[in-house]
């Protein structure tokens, strides 16, 4: 007979309509077995062996998702040099030389997490980097992952120069005499990237494992997994996971997407979306629209203020239509990185023709649905489009408070629509809140803070940055539960409290429905249950 364990004695958020809350809940063989009031919870349990576990007043919800993670780079990230945070260029440049002098002979130099707009909007350039790293080569990714910042030695192995030409959707910055200054903007990364040395395998399931665990610190029993662009990893993290898996080390479920240049493999072997089980399964094909804010590279349908440029198309119109026609047709959705908003808009304008075909054709949909990544701005006509065309908007409420300076500066009163969750949601569109870690922090309760009061946690701005926008503690926490599991196809199994639901739970250090906005940063996990197995205790 299998035991049941029992949680009582403190708030239960369910996320149901018929019972939003709850006095105890029991397990049962890895599922919630029965849920209510306790004396309902007793009786279902009667006559059945097991334990039960005091909650001493602590709120428990359903696990949540971090629906946007670049996993192994968040590992990497605390084996290199952080330099997220780090407040000017000269701090920065003493911890990479720290850093440099430790290293053996012939290994690279890596790091990320640097922000020129924190350092008075003035880019880092090789000659800086020169100065306390000449001898090794130095690759250092921006906080946003579309940016590197190397020095002289790499673009000498890379063999970049002054007639270097910039590649098809990338930019090889220049100093007035046509040298390149070290700055290399989406696919132009790829061009160091080819002559860098693989990581090991080693090397990434070890990154693997330091962010997984720290994912359950938080809370998080789910991760949907794009490939980073322009990154060696990319290919690999499927085969990785699949590596812990078989080795009984994957303690999060994961939804991975596959990279661009995976489609015709995928195709021939007939994947399709969904594919796999409640611990790894295949997601949509992740396709780059255009770039970033920080790198002035999201495209945009008019010019950035104070500049004479609109960002960067990283693919073509045609390109993004055909792709996403032909994975869409062998049951493979998308997930579409789109930043601005023409690029937001060029991708709907692509989703919504391959919608129309297919309904031309009588051919089915995707099993899992078509997704945007970010979704940072929108143009007044777009935003009732994600709800229309059934697109799934995948954004990171932590994002808004990090750029609302830069984005200030760069969109002016465009900003209205940028990162607008209300507006989205509003529309009846699925939110699906993660993190973008190791752009930004992986902690989703700082997330959860950003959504509710659009201010940092010092509580910058007075009253929120466009905190129309701003979303209820409960609305923002089914993004991080209930969208993310609507989008993974999963809804009827994670997401929700419920009997045969998994019972995935987070119990935490403060009930955020009781907490005031000011305090929600501080809550975290005090315990993470997968499958009712404590997998982390604070």
């Amino acid at each position: 007979m299998a035991s049941v364990l029992v949680l009582y004695n403190g708030p239960i958020y369910t996320f149901t309509a018929e019972a939003p809350t709850a006095q105890a809940l029991a397990i049962r063989d890895g599922r919630i077995y029965a849920v209510g009031s306790v004396g309902r919870v007793q009786a279902a349990v009667a006559g059945l062996r097991g334990d039960a576990l005091n909650l001493q007043g602590r709120a428990v919800v359903p696990a949540l998702t971090d629906a946007h993670v670049h996993i192994t780079l968040q590992g990497l990230a605390s084996m290199e040099v952080r330099l997220a945070g780090v407040a000017s260029l000269e701090e920065a440049l003493g911890l990479i030389a720290d850093r440099a002098v430790t290293l053996p002979a012939g290994a690279w130099l890596r790091g990320s997490g640097w922000d020129h707009v924190s350092w008075g909007r003035r880019w880092p350039t090789r000659t800086d980097l020169d100065i306390v790293c000449p001898e090794r080569p130095a690759v250092l990714l921006r906080k946003d992952g579309h940016s590197v910042w190397v020095n002289s030695v790499a673009l000498r192995l890379a063999g970049i120069g002054a007639t270097t030409p910039d590649p098809p959707g990338g930019t090889i910055q220049r100093d007035p005499d046509g040298e390149p200054t070290g700055i290399l903007i989406e696919t132009a990364m790829d061009l160091v990237r080819r002559v860098e040395p693989e990581l090991t395998e080693t090397e990434r399931l070890n990154a693997l494992r330091l962010a997984m665990n720290e994912a359950l610190s938080y809370g998080i029993a789910s991760i949907h997994v794009p490939p980073t662009p322009n990154h060696a990893t990319a290919p690999e993290t499927l085969g990785d996971l699949q590596t812990l898996r078989a080795r009984g080390e994957l303690p999060l479920r994961c939804l991975v997407h596959l990279a661009e240049p995976q489609l015709e493999a995928a195709i021939a072997l007939g994947l399709r979306s969904g594919l796999g089980d409640r611990w790894l399964r295949i997601g949509g094909l992740k396709l780059f629209a255009d770039g970033s804010l920080g790198s002035e590279s999201a495209e945009m349908l008019t010019h950035y203020e104070g500049r004479r440029h609109t960002g960067i198309a990283t693919i073509d119109p045609e390109t993004l239509e055909a792709t996403i026609r032909r994975a869409n047709a062998h049951g493979i959705a998308v997930a579409v990185h789109a930043i601005g908003d023409a690029a937001n808009r060029r991708v709907l304008d692509a989703l919504e023709r391959a919608a129309a075909d297919r309904r031309a054709s009588g051919a089915a949909a995707p099993p899992l649905p078509n997704r945007i990544e970010h979704v940072q701005v929108l143009h007044p006509r777009d935003v009732d489009r994600l709800a229309h065309l059934e697109v799934v908007a995948s954004m990171q409420p932590i994002h808004a408070t990090s750029d609302m300076e830069m984005a200030e500066a760069l969109w002016g009163n465009r900003c209205a629509l940028a990162y607008a969750w209300r507006s989205v949601r509003d529309t009846g569109a699925i939110l699906a809140f993660g993190s973008d870690a190791p752009v930004e922090t992986m902690n989703p309760w700082m997330g959860l803070h950003a959504a509710v009061t659009r201010q940092r946690p010092t509580g910058y701005p007075e009253g929120g940055w466009y905190p129309e926008q701003r979303l209820s503690v409960a609305e923002a926490l089914e993004a991080y539960c209930v969208g993310p599991a609507l989008a993974s196809g999963e809804s009827a199994e994670k997401g929700r409290i419920a009997p045969g639901m998994l019972a995935d739970l987070a119990v935490l250090t403060g009930d955020p429905f009781r907490s005031s906005p000011a305090e929600l940063p501080a809550i975290t996990a005090a315990m993470t249950l997968v499958e009712g197995r404590v997998v982390f205790e604070r």
